[in-house]
């Protein structure tokens, strides 16, 4: 491990003190492809194989948020404002020692939150069990980023270690096709203006992840560093919220600094209950829920109870909420609502649907 440091350390020394023009794009760029190289084997050597105790958790409701900061910092409180769970709760770090789930009720949706324990520095690297932490973190749908109005400094250490447990906030997949060949060279083709990157430099990071032979495909505005995350292959691009907490102990003036400098959603007190309900609004609109009638043929459409789902969401995820067999039985549906040009109208499986739609499907 200390071998690793000692060369990520050397490395983001030379890249600080580099300053990027056209002329030293290429050995920046090749020095971030190292950099990742080197990260990505201190992750793997720090996370081990071992699997621990009290981090599975099975996904329910209509999406998942977990809540991450540092220790002490009032999750628990938080959880337990949001939802009906009970995690303990008190004064001194490191309190929550597993994940603890409780459902947050807004609407018609159903939203499970997860309450994990604090982040420490390293923690990407395995200290504090913090890689584990983290990988619950990948799996969810929404992160919420919690820090103390008294310590904005943890801000860029927690978001430091959520980029080297592979997430990426708040940012969509780079639209880069490689496809690997068995000769030929490197062949690239950009569909737009590469104004952060050259052609030269593309081929000296492909190189050093020893891709000789491909066709590239690049359809969206890249840099180095999102070339590099396409490459691994192994990123999470998950939507997020910072949220200051604990302005009862903070004057109006500190918290407005303090929201202003990190360019935070929103400033709450988790003890004294200030601002939940917008909070649980913010999530569930960050979370971007629709609404979605279901309708059995020949009957009424139950307009009662909407089932929640994902904007953006086709019939085969519906499909796949409803029931495991639904999909491979699937034959033909029928909508009712915006994302059909007329009421009724038939469509097949990979139909995208839209807000209160009325969906009723067909099966085998």
């Amino acid at each position: 491990m200390v071998e690793y440091n000692s060369e990520i350390q050397e490395i983001e020394a030379q890249i600080a003190k580099t300053k990027y023009n056209k002329s030293t794009q290429h050995a920046v760029g090749l020095m971030k492809a190292k950099l990742a190289k080197l990260k990505e084997k201190q992750t793997t050597r720090g996370s081990g194989t071992k699997k621990q105790q009290g981090y599975d958790v099975r996904k329910s409701g209509d999406g998942t948020v977990i809540l991450i900061g540092f220790p002490s910092v009032g999750k628990s409180t938080l959880l337990n404002d949001l939802t009906n769970a009970e995690s303990k709760t008190a004064a001194y770090a490191f309190t929550t020692l597993s994940v603890v789930p409780g459902i947050m009720e807004y609407g018609d949706a159903k939203i499970q939150i997860l309450d994990v324990p604090g982040i420490v520095k390293g923690a990407a690297a395995g200290t504090g069990r913090g890689s584990e932490v983290l990988s619950v973190m990948r799996s969810a749908d929404l992160i919420i980023i919690i820090i103390d109005v008294n310590a904005p400094e943890h801000y860029d250490a927690l978001l430091g270690e959520i980029h080297d447990a592979h997430v990426r906030l708040n940012a969509r997949k780079p639209d880069i096709k490689i496809a690997k060949t068995t000769r030929g060279g490197l062949k690239i083709a950009s569909t737009v203006k590469l104004t952060k990157i050259d052609i030269e430099t593309i081929q000296v990071i492909l190189k050093e992840f020893r891709i000789i032979n491909a066709d590239v495909v690049i359809r969206t505005y890249i840099d180095a560093d999102e070339l590099i995350d396409v490459i691994e292959g192994n990123k999470r691009y998950i939507p997020a919220i910072t949220v200051i907490n604990k302005i009862d102990l903070a004057t109006e003036n500190n918290v407005g600094k303090v929201v202003k400098e990190l360019q935070a959603d929103l400033a709450i007190s988790a003890k004294d209950k200030i601002y939940i309900e917008q909070l649980k609004e913010l999530i569930f609109e960050k979370l971007d829920l629709i609404r979605l009638y279901l309708k059995e043929p020949g009957k009424d459409a139950d307009m009662k109870k909407p089932l929640i789902i994902r904007r953006n969401s086709k019939v085969s995820d519906v499909c796949s909420k409803l029931h495991k067999d639904f999909v491979a039985k699937f034959k033909f549906c029928r909508v009712w609502g915006k994302s059909s040009k007329f009421p009724g109208q038939k469509f097949m499986i990979d139909h995208k649907l839209m807000d209160k739609d009325i969906l009723e499907i067909h099966l085998r």
